[in-house]
């Protein structure tokens, strides 16, 4: 039911056929995030991700958002640090609407000067409100210390500096390098059939050439421990705890992912049930994977009361030196692979799930895991391969921290943190 092809032009297309549903979703993936951008550049692709809704040779900004919502479909956009995806999701009957949209926002923006001003405006806006959102604010802060020096410690939305810095020749200059057909791949999924995905977007995207340009290296992050705080007027201290973890093909990342689940994936969690059920200390505490291309952390977060932020990160330091030395029972690791099993089928009853799904397996491995192949590989973890995996990434001695919030009475040393 999915089929993979490579157009004349470059562009690599994937579908997947779904028929008992109605919708169809579909998405335009450029490899293409933050981590490609030098520093003096930081947030230009998602600037360029605002900016192309701005108006195309075709349409004004208004008759973009009015294709899609007459037909009752959806669409949006995202940059992440190592792609950029424009979306639709619509009825299977207006599909045609939505490659001819996706196809003239991708191709033909017109960077008007007024537009650009005033989308300037709404990024820089976008970047202050990241100040006033201290669960974002602090994962940019750990990832700039963490990742210190690299492109993926910069915040994909750039800084007010450089947002300001960027000229319309500037945008346009990076644009054409970036959006070429090697750098693309459409995904559709949903009531659909391959050939009129194929033909769609042939005729939708003829206009676009090959640049030659080649693939680009990416230059390794080093990662860094230690300590990153920012004071601010805030009722709660958040924490964020990480330290490094694997890349997103690694073959131990089945067993990553239940570890993950079984330290704070879930309610049965260890450090929910430790810090929030048992000692009432957060209301809010989980971990994390972020996985890249070739690197990775995890990370635990937690909101808590200033006064309380060092008994958390102990209970974090603790719990973590427990599963290295002693790993986990089979009862825990049974129950964080259900989790992971529901979650994931019931996610995947959303087309826009599975779009994402199918892209991002082709943009990290190069190929498609069925829904099967992926309940196997979760089925196959056990307490070993999970204490394997946790002995080796908990015997790191390079833990980072970031803190938001009223730091008075929070005093960490860095000898605090070592497992």
């Amino acid at each position: 039911m999915i089929r993979k092809e490579r157009l004349a032009n470059g562009i690599t297309v994937l579908t997947e056929s779904m028929p008992q549903v109605r919708s169809v979703s579909l998405g335009v993936w450029l490899r293409q995030g933050s981590r490609h951008e030098s520093a003096s550049r930081n947030g230009i692709s998602h600037f360029l991700e605002h900016l192309v809704f701005k108006g195309t040779e075709n349409r004004t900004s208004r008759e973009i958002a009015l294709a899609m919502e007459s037909v009752g479909g959806q669409m949006d956009a995202f940059t992440s640090k190592e792609y950029t995806c424009f979306y639709a999701k619509i009825l299977d009957q207006h599909l045609p609407d939505a490659v001819d949209l996706l196809s003239d926002i991708v191709m033909r923006p017109l960077f008007d000067p007024v537009e650009l001003e005033r989308e300037r405006n709404v990024v820089l806006e976008e970047i202050r409100m990241v100040e006033d959102s201290p669960d974002e604010l602090i994962y940019d802060l750990f990832s700039e210390s963490f990742y210190r020096s690299h492109a993926l410690g910069r915040p994909i939305q750039g800084t007010e500096e450089t947002v300001g810095s960027f000229s319309r020749t500037s945008l346009l200059r990076f644009f054409r390098r970036a959006y070429r057909p090697e750098n693309i791949l459409i995904v559709a999924a949903g009531n659909l059939k391959h050939r009129r995905v194929i033909r769609l977007i042939e005729d939708a995207f003829a206009g676009m050439e090959q640049s030659g340009n080649g693939d680009r290296r990416l230059r390794r992050p080093r990662v860094h421990a230690g300590i990153a705080t920012r004071s601010k007027k805030l009722e709660q201290l958040h924490v964020m705890v990480g330290l490094p973890s694997f890349e997103e093909n690694a073959s131990q990342r089945y067993p990553l992912y239940v570890l993950n689940a079984l330290l704070g994936g879930s309610m049965s969690s260890r450090l929910f049930q430790k810090i929030r059920e048992e000692r009432g200390l957060a209301y809010t505490v989980y971990s994390g994977v972020n996985a890249f291309m070739d690197s990775g952390f995890m990370m635990v977060y937690a909101a808590t009361s200033p006064d309380k932020g060092r008994e958390v990160v102990r209970l974090v330091m603790d719990e973590l030196a427990a599963l290295r030395d002693h790993g986990p029972d089979s009862g825990e690791v049974q129950a964080a692979r259900e989790h992971m099993k529901g979650s994931l089928m019931l996610s995947l009853e959303s087309t826009s799930s599975r779009m994402s799904n199918l892209a991002r397996q082709e943009i990290y491995f190069g190929r498609q895991f069925s829904l099967a192949a992926i309940l196997r590989g979760i089925d196959r973890v056990t307490p070993e391969t999970v204490h394997a995996v946790a002995a080796r990434m908990f015997a790191s001695p390079r833990v980072g921290l970031a803190a938001v919030g009223k730091l008075g009475q929070f005093r960490l040393r860095q000898e605090e943190l070592t497992l």
